[in-house]
C-alpha cells in the first residue's frame, strides 16, 4: 500500500497554524513516518489547489492500494471541499483520509498523523 500525504495551511492566514513550522514539516514527516511523499500548497480548497489536487489524485485513482491523506481544517470540510476533484480525478472517497492539523504545532501534527498513517494497512486488511 502506498500513502502521500497532502498539507494545507490555509494561505499561511489561519491563526490556527501560528505555532507550526511548514517550512519543515513536509520534511520531518517524511522521515518520520511511512509514506510515499509529502507536499504542502497554501490553499487546497482554492483553484491552485484544486488544480493540484487533481493531477495527484489522477495516478492513484488506478492504484487500488494507495490512500491520500490530507492534513488541514476538519475533515468534514476536506470532504465538501474535494468531492468535485475527487470525482473529476475517478478517485473513489474512502481513499482520502481526511485529518486536522490546525491548533497544534509539528510535534502535534506528527502525531495525529502518525496515529492515522500506522492504522492503515490494518484498515486495509480488515475492508479486503
Amino acid at each position: 500500500m502506498k500513502t502521500r500525504l497532502l498539507l494545507c495551511n490555509c494561505k499561511g492566514l489561519c491563526g490556527s497554524f501560528k505555532d507550526t513550522d511548514m517550512n519543515s514539516l513536509p520534511f520531518v514527516l517524511e522521515s518520520e513516518l511511512d509514506i510515499e511523499y509529502a507536499a504542502l500548497h497554501p490553499q487546497l480548497c482554492g483553484q491552485g489547489g484544486n488544480a493540484v489536487l487533481l493531477e495527484l489524485l489522477r495516478a492513484p485513482a488506478a492504484e487500488p492500494t494507495t490512500r491520500v491523506v490530507v492534513g488541514a481544517c476538519a475533515p468534514e470540510a476536506q470532504f465538501k471541499l474535494f468531492r468535485k476533484v475527487m470525482r473529476q480525478a475517478g478517485f473513489p472517497e474512502e481513499r482520502l483520509v481526511p485529518v486536522d492539523i490546525r491548533s497544534t504545532n509539528n510535534d502535534g501534527i506528527l502525531g495525529r498523523l502518525r496515529e492515522v498513517v500506522e492504522a492503515l494497512p490494518a484498515a486495509e486488511e480488515a475492508s479486503a
